[in-house]
């Protein structure tokens, strides 16, 4: 069974950081892209950064310059290192996985098949 595990959301005001890690269980990492999503209420899931097998990361406008995202092979975790936040970066965040070693079409949910519970990140200005 496969099982992607986030943590590290919270509350920060404005200009804070947060680091967003995601535990996967049941597949291996190293031959899927992975990637992060948020959902604010309202509004449409929306890919934040995808990362390749290799490594390299991809970003949302939004986001670029501002957010880091990572992946440790060995540990089978995803990481989201998140600076320089803004109240707009309020949503629900989650991690999600498809068996591929690249990341074409990343910034589509429909996309990937495993996702995560999501966790809660909260900017107040």
């Amino acid at each position: 069974q496969v099982h992607l595990v986030e943590s590290g959301g919270g509350s920060v005001q404005a200009g804070g950081s947060l680091r967003l890690s995601c535990v996967v269980s049941g597949i291996t990492i190293s031959t899927h892209c992975m990637a992060w999503f948020r959902q604010a209420p309202g509004k449409e899931r929306e890919g934040v950064a995808g990362i390749d097998s290799d490594g390299f990361a991809s970003y949302a406008d939004s986001v670029k310059g501002r957010f880091t995202g990572s992946k440790d092979n060995p540990k089978n975790t995803l990481s989201l290192q998140m600076n320089s936040l803004k109240p707009e970066d309020t949503a629900m965040y989650y991690c999600a996985a498809v068996w591929s070693p690249f990341c074409r079409g990343w910034e589509d949910a429909g996309n990937f098949n495993y996702w995560g519970q999501g966790t809660q990140v909260t900017v107040s200005s």
